[in-house]
This record gives C-alpha cells, sequence and structure tokens, in this order.
C-alpha cells in the first residue's frame, strides 16, 4: 500500500512538472487545446511591403524649399461710375465717361525645376501679367520674366535671377498607380505655402475641356484657388504632378483635383528652354468624332476611329494620300479612340518624321504614311 501512495505521489510530480514546462516554454500548445481545433488563428503580421509611413514630414521637407508663390500684377481700366449719365457740363473736372486705371493683383503656386531658376507653372496663372514676381519658401521676392508659354497645355516657364535655389527632386509620372499617395503643395487662397494629403484617383484623364491636350492626374488631395501651378508629390517627396485644376460648383475643392504629369510638363519645359515654343506634329487635318449612326454606314460595328472631316490641300495628309471620308483607326501604330487621342498621337509626332496611317476607305482598310510638319501656332 505505501509502494502505491509512493507510486501516485511521483507521478502526480512529474504530471505538475511536465505543465509547468510546456506552460514556462510552450504556451501557444495550452492556447491550442483551450481554443479548439475550430479556432480562428491569430492574425498574422502584415506584409512589410504594404506598410505606409507614420508621418509625411520627411517627404514634405524635401520637396517645399523648390515650391514658389507667384504674385502677378496688371492695370485694369475700370470705368466712371457715372458713365453713360446726364450730368451738367464742367460738374467733374474729368468727364464721367472717362476711366480709371486700378491695378489688379493675383497669386499662383509655381515650382523651381532647375538650379539656373527656370519656374514651372501654369498659363493661366502669369497669362496678361504685366509684373510676376516669384517668392521664395524663405519669404525672398524677386522678378520673373517669361521665358515661354505653352497654352495647350497650361503650362509656362519663369526664370529668376536667385542663387542658391533648391530645384525640386523629379520623379516619374508614369509610374504612378490608382492608390498611390500623393500631396498637393502650393498656396492656395493666399495664406502661405500649404500641404494636403490624398492618393491617386485616376491617371490618364482626358475630355474635360480644360486643355488642349489633356493627360491628368487625378487626386483627391485638395487643390484650392492659388494651388495652381504647384507641386504633386509622391510620398517621398519627388514631383509628380503640376496642380492644375478643380471639379468644383462652389469654388472650392470637392476632392477631385488635375494635375499635368510631370513627364509632359518637363517635356514642354524643354522645349521651350531649348527653342523657345513646343514644337508639335500637325497633318492639316479636321476629323470628327464617330457615332453609331455614321459607323454603321461605314460598315462598322464599333465607333472607335476618327472621320476625316476636311483636308488642307497640300498639307501633310493630302500629300500622303488621305481623303475626306477616310475613317483613321490606328496612329503609328496605336488605336484611334476619339478626336482627342487622335490629335494628341499626331501633336506627340515630332516635325518632320514619318506616321503611320492606317484607315477605312470604301469599306476596306487602306495604309498610308504621311510625314509631319510642325503644328501652326
Amino acid at each position: 500500500m505505501v509502494k502505491l501512495s509512493r507510486f501516485l505521489l511521483q507521478a502526480a510530480l512529474a504530471g505538475i512538472a511536465v505543465a509547468v514546462i510546456v506552460a514556462l516554454f510552450f504556451p501557444g500548445l495550452l492556447d491550442q487545446e483551450r481554443n479548439g481545433a475550430g479556432a480562428i488563428p491569430h492574425a498574422s503580421e502584415p506584409a512589410t511591403g504594404i506598410q505606409g509611413p507614420v508621418s509625411y514630414a520627411s517627404g514634405v521637407a524635401r520637396a517645399a524649399p523648390a515650391v514658389v508663390n507667384i504674385t502677378t500684377s496688371r492695370i485694369v481700366e475700370v470705368p466712371h461710375p457715372l458713365a453713360g449719365e446726364q450730368v451738367p457740363p464742367g460738374f467733374f473736372h474729368e468727364p464721367p465717361h472717362s476711366p480709371a486705371d486700378r491695378e489688379q493683383a493675383s497669386l499662383g503656386s509655381g515650382v523651381i525645376m532647375t538650379s539656373a531658376g527656370h519656374v514651372l507653372t501654369n498659363h493661366h496663372v502669369i497669362e496678361k501679367a504685366e509684373a510676376i514676381a516669384v517668392v521664395l519658401a524663405n519669404g525672398d521676392a524677386h522678378p520673373a520674366e517669361i521665358i515661354g508659354i505653352d497654352p495647350d497645355t497650361d503650362l509656362a516657364v519663369l526664370r529668376i535671377v536667385a542663387p542658391g535655389v533648391t530645384a525640386a527632386s523629379i520623379g516619374r509620372s508614369r509610374d504612378l498607380r490608382v492608390g498611390d499617395v500623393v500631396l498637393a503643395i502650393g498656396n492656395p487662397f493666399g495664406v502661405g505655402q500649404t500641404v494636403t494629403q490624398g492618393i491617386v484617383s485616376a491617371t490618364g484623364r482626358t475630355e474635360l475641356g480644360i486643355n488642349l491636350f489633356e493627360d491628368f492626374i487625378q487626386t483627391d488631395a485638395a487643390i484650392n484657388p492659388g494651388n495652381s501651378g504647384g507641386a504633386l508629390i509622391n510620398a517621398l517627396g519627388e514631383l509628380v504632378g503640376i496642380n492644375t485644376a478643380i471639379f468644383t460648383r462652389s469654388g472650392g475643392s470637392h476632392g477631385i483635383g488635375f494635375a499635368i504629369p510631370v513627364d509632359l510638363a518637363r517635356d514642354v519645359m524643354n522645349e521651350i528652354i531649348e527653342h523657345g515654343r513646343v514644337a508639335r506634329g500637325w497633318l492639316g487635318i479636321e476629323v470628327q468624332a464617330l457615332d453609331r449612326a455614321l459607323a454603321e454606314s461605314f460598315g462598322m460595328d464599333h465607333t472607335r476611329g476618327v472621320l476625316i472631316a476636311g483636308i488642307l490641300r497640300d498639307g501633310p495628309a493630302a500629300r500622303a494620300g488621305l481623303q475626306p471620308g477616310d475613317v483613321v483607326v490606328r496612329l503609328d501604330g496605336q488605336q484611334v479612340d476619339n478626336t482627342r487621342g487622335a490629335l494628341n498621337i499626331i501633336a506627340r509626332k515630332r516635325p518632320g518624321h514619318d506616321i503611320a496611317i492606317d484607315a477605312r476607305r470604301d469599306g476596306e482598310l487602306i495604309h498610308l504614311e504621311a510625314t509631319v510638319d510642325i503644328r501652326p501656332i
């Protein structure tokens, strides 16, 4: 009996020792037993590839010195308040129809693009300006000269003489993806440099009626009046776009803003600096969009392509053999979906280079080659 009691005591002590060891060194085994085989597993640690920064301050600090405020002024004529009214002769020193001059000022933003002081902004920011000043992030103001403009993309290049300016770090807008974090830096409503944050809502936006040549980045980062010409940057502080416009019915931001991709803006700037203007391809054609009825009349079961409505005599298209009534379906190997897309493909072609044209004529597919000319201003 004593031996049996001693055996049971030893077994109990061994069981306790095993339980202590498991509890100390293998607590997961107890959790599994407690939860049962059908228990929901603990969430795994998030993948490091999708973790974002806690703060974007480093990126903003990298980009902010290159973002400037732009002030413009011009003299406008204001009609006399009694213009057109009958007043006694000699009642005024000047006749009531004489206009008065008044200085009109406006604000915008810009981005320093080179260490030589070239500043990129929107054309509409400096349009009709008689005096332009660029205010740096440190508060210093410098007069600016206009190097060139490109109204078709709403871009303008200025230059200031200011030693030691900080140029923006340029990113690649073609690498942007929907959902990427972006920040807008500018001078909204003249309150001073301001940063707003959002994501890329869409890329390649066209048919907005803002510019002749459109390829916008859409973002929900707040862009307000005064932000025009400012920087759209990624989380690393690299410039990816030039803020241009907002969709609004009230004058304020509704989370739909548009920026010109930096890849396009940089090409325009380089053309202006090197040649004084942007040289775009031109074929001398008038195009018309296809609707369902027109497409069916040409034996087509879709509306992709553009109808040649007119051709300039002796122009590049006429010399290539294109005719009114032809339906262009491909240009330079790219499918043509609409009129704006067709014009963009032609405009991107360097003057003097050949462009392939695939068109439908009388139900047959034809292939032509045209040498593009420079687009008239």
